[in-house]
């Protein structure tokens, strides 16, 4: 059996185990969330030995050379020495410069970042409170104007970092940890190509800081910006999208209230086969739709989704 080191804790382990699931098993605190490999919460470095990595795309080759590594992704095949993330030491201090609500349940939270920090419209953060929650939330914010770290925080449900960022206060810090990729993103190539925006709930959040990417571009094609939410109160960026629709003539905006779902997709057919669609926000949506715009003949190369994916 293989033996799992960390710190001064050593125990012996199945192999083929999965190495997040050994450490939890041990009683070793490591933060997770989705378990797909996407939020990067298990991050940890392998100081000797080398697991089996399944996802190793996960991370870029810089992290990967020293030694990072995904704990849910990978699988203990030997002897292994790991040392987990630690956010007063691996993470940057962010500083909260306001936090407000945009409806009852959605927070909307800005950051200073202690140290310059290099990221595009479309890609995740991990946040780390200071009592070592970690969740991972989709940039709001757009760097080549915003000099704040722009977050919108879904607290319609208990849990663990929204029950925390609720009482979240204007000059308090957070971390910052990994910062990844994120499916979507806008390309240049896509400027005389129709685009279609659709978040559902807080899925927004990305979308609208790829909105002002695509408009800071130039983007001449129509542009079809569509929130589902549950109710009309919780269109909580009507009044934002509403401005960039009335100053950019090709931007199209449409509120869709949950219940009126169906219907609304029962319409719902691309213009032109060259119609490129960014999907956001909860699986059991986003699929759906995905699935509405694959049949009414989208082609899936045209097709991106970001599936905002429960706490495992």
């Amino acid at each position: 059996m293989p033996e799992l080191q960390v710190g001064d804790r050593r125990v012996m382990v199945e192999a083929g185990s999965n190495l997040l699931d050994s450490l939890l098993g041990a009683s070793i605190a490591v933060p997770y969330s989705c378990r797909a490999g996407s939020c990067q919460a298990c991050l940890l470095r392998c100081l000797a030995g080398e697991p089996l990595d399944g996802k190793p795309e996960a991370l870029d080759e810089s992290r990967r050379q020293q030694g990072w590594r995904l704990a849910c992704q990978c699988r203990v095949v030997g002897d292994l020495q790991v040392e987990v993330f630690d956010p007063a030491t691996d993470g940057i201090r962010a500083d909260i410069q306001a936090c407000d609500w945009l409806s009852d349940h959605v927070l909307r939270l800005r950051l200073l970042a202690q140290q310059p920090l290099r990221y595009q419209a479309g890609q995740h953060l991990l946040l780390w409170t200071d009592g070592g929650i970690a969740r991972p939330y989709s940039l709001a914010s757009l760097p080549a104007e915003d000099a704040f770290l722009e977050f919108h925080i879904d607290c319609r449900q208990k849990g663990v970092f929204s029950d925390a960022a609720r009482q979240f206060k204007v000059g308090e810090s957070l971390r910052l940890g990994a910062l990844s990729g994120g499916a979507l993103r806008y390309d240049p190539d896509w400027q005389a190509c129709p685009l279609w925006l659709l978040g559902a709930g807080t899925g927004l959040a990305p979308l609208y800081a790829l909105l002002r990417e695509a408009l800071r571009q130039g983007h001449q094609a129509p542009i079809r910006v569509m929130h589902v939410a549950r109710s009309s109160d919780e269109h909580y960026l009507a009044n934002s999208l509403a401005e960039l629709a009335h100053s950019h003539p090709q931007v199209q905006l449409e509120l869709i209230e949950a219940a009126a779902l169906p219907d609304f997709l029962a319409t719902l057919r691309p213009a032109s086969r060259q119609t490129t669609a960014l999907l956001c926000g909860r699986p059991e949506t986003i699929e759906t739709v995905a699935k509405r715009l694959y049949l009414a003949g989208l082609p899936r190369s045209q097709l991106f989704t970001d599936l905002f994916l429960p706490h495992a």
